[in-house]
């Protein structure tokens, strides 16, 4: 019995002399990273969850050391912000159509609001004049006695012609035949009263 002492006394006595050694010669623990961030550390085993990882900095212009490589040049088709639509009608007109273009635009004091929008006009021998016109009235269903055709979303402002809803790939017989959008977009912003230019 009195040997299982001497060995169990040894036994601490050399655990006591192994920690005091490892203290004096500046011995450090072995340590784990954590099984999750926060979590238990276990000697030998990597962690089961990666740590926050740090976001790298700008990248380096290996030219000029220290500083950041400068942004790429915009690609060749990027000429900048479109530039604003104009029409060649003057501040008094709130509708403007060129005849040789077939455009449209609608303006509010000679800024563009809407367009252009495709039209077509009157074919020879029903020409559409040029000319600053008021318009006189509208209608959103009307029927043509003279040519026996609906004309839809109709603004009359000279006479018997008139923008409408109409097949934009012939010329009229006089009427400024546009898209159902154009057409209605005309109808719904112009008002008895308000000026259509017709240019060249």
């Amino acid at each position: 019995m009195s040997s299982m002492r001497s060995l169990a006394r040894l036994t601490w006595l050399a655990v006591f002399a192994g920690a005091m050694a490892a203290e004096l010669l500046g011995a450090t623990v072995a340590r784990a990273d954590p099984l999750w961030p926060g979590g238990p550390d276990i000697p030998g085993v990597p962690a089961l969850i990666p740590g926050p990882a740090t976001e790298p900095g700008p990248p380096m212009d290996p030219d000029q050391p220290g500083a950041p490589v400068p942004p790429p040049p915009p690609p060749p088709w990027f000429a900048g912000p479109p530039a604003p639509v104009t029409a060649p009608c003057s501040e008094a007109a709130r509708g403007c159509m060129r005849l040789s273009t077939n455009e449209a635009w609608l303006m509010d004091n000679g800024r563009v609001t809407f367009g252009p929008t495709p039209i077509s006009h009157g074919r020879p021998g029903y020409e559409t004049p040029p000319g600053v016109f008021p318009v006189a009235f509208k209608k959103e269903y009307h029927w043509s006695t003279m040519h026996n055709a609906e004309m839809r979303y109709a603004i009359f402002f000279n006479g018997d012609i008139a923008t409408h809803i109409g097949p934009i790939e012939e010329q009229s017989h006089g009427c400024i035949r546009m898209t159902p959008d154009g057409a209605q977009a005309f109808f719904d912003y112009l008002n008895p009263g308000d000026i259509i230019e017709v240019v060249p």
